[in-house]
């Protein structure tokens, strides 16, 4: 699978690199080079919207404080981290995170429960989202295929987000959770054991309705917040757009982004649909393309680090000291 998805990266630098160099690789180089500070810019409303998406998964848990909040928002930055910068589908920053979660002294079920509910609030409003930008589009006159073919995928996503809905609300994960606890007892593999209560975990956090709704907000909210991500550079570029705008070109770059999800952060699927979107308000392709770059700039500048904290955050664990120690005497029995 690993290997897969290095191809879909490798192939995904090439697209984009095809791109630029169709435009005219100075060219783009000279529009990115003029959004300058507003890289700072658009880094720092990355930053208030990986808080917010972590203030969201936090309002999903019972009874947490505000010790869980920075927990929450620490280990959100970590799973944006791993699912950006390295090659897992854009899934195994959950995994990541839910273990983590737990070692907060925080049922496992509930924590990976949590993690579950948490994507399935985050795809709903960004399925949303891009309903919006696709009206949007519509409004200022798009091109009716472009909109028939986005439509048809947003249908299809439609139906795996109410299916994903499914399957958590009326015990779908119960059924994979007896198939997975029983492969635990037959191959003796204990990780798998941390499933154990996940169905149940799920129940209590649906049965938080008011919960379930603050964070669907939250995370709505910051998905309008990354708009402005998209007013700043196109700005600075020297191409004044309406926020209306800037709402249509980030909810349907969001489009074609999951579309290409199983392609590691994107790269060239991004590259081209801001292209294709750009087009439709007059804003010529190096521009897009820059636009897209400067997008990227916050993924690698918050994600290097975010990765550096989720090894330090490993090495920390009182579990893995243990079961350094052990290595360590049963070495030692050995000799």
């Amino acid at each position: 699978m690993t290997k897969r998805l290095l191809l879909a990266g490798i192939a995904g630098l090439l697209l984009a690199g095809v791109l630029i160099a169709s435009q005219g690789a100075t060219s783009v180089l000279g529009a990115v080079a003029a959004i300058g500070a507003g890289a700072l810019w658009i880094t720092l409303l990355r930053m208030v919207q990986v808080a917010g998406a972590g203030w969201a998964w936090w309002v999903l848990l019972p009874g947490g404080g505000g010790e869980l909040l920075k927990v929450c928002v620490g280990l959100r930055w970590v799973r944006e981290a791993i699912n950006t910068l390295l090659p897992v589908a854009q899934i195994g920053g959950e995994i990541v995170g839910a273990r983590l979660l737990a070692t907060r002294r925080l049922d496992r079920g509930l924590a990976g429960a949590s993690v579950l509910v948490d994507l399935l609030m985050q795809t709903a409003t960004q399925l949303a989202f891009a309903i919006l930008g696709v009206l949007l589009l519509a409004h200022f006159g798009g091109n009716a295929q472009l909109i028939l073919w986005l439509s048809l995928g947003l249908a299809a996503l439609s139906v795996a987000v109410i299916g994903f809905f499914l399957a958590q609300r009326f015990g779908g994960f119960e059924l994979l959770e007896r198939a997975l606890l029983n492969l635990a007892r037959r191959t003796g593999f204990s990780a798998l054991a941390g499933v154990s209560h996940l169905d149940r975990g799920l129940k209590i956090i649906h049965d938080r309705r008011a919960a379930l709704f603050g964070a669907g907000a939250l995370h709505l909210l910051m998905w309008f917040v990354g708009a402005f991500e998209i007013w700043i550079a196109l700005t600075y570029m020297g191409h004044s757009v309406g926020y209306g705008t800037a709402i249509t070109v980030e909810s349907l770059g969001h489009a074609f982004r999951a579309v290409g999800f199983l392609i590691p952060a994107g790269v060239g699927v991004q590259e081209g649909g801001f292209v294709v979107i750009c087009a439709v308000f007059g804003i010529p392709a190096p521009a897009a393309l820059a636009l897209s770059l400067a997008k990227r700039v916050p993924e690698i500048a918050l994600g290097v680090p975010g990765l550096l904290v989720w090894r330090v955050w490993e090495a920390s664990l009182p579990e893995r000291h243990q079961r350094r120690g052990a290595t360590a005497r049963g070495c030692g029995g050995k000799r």
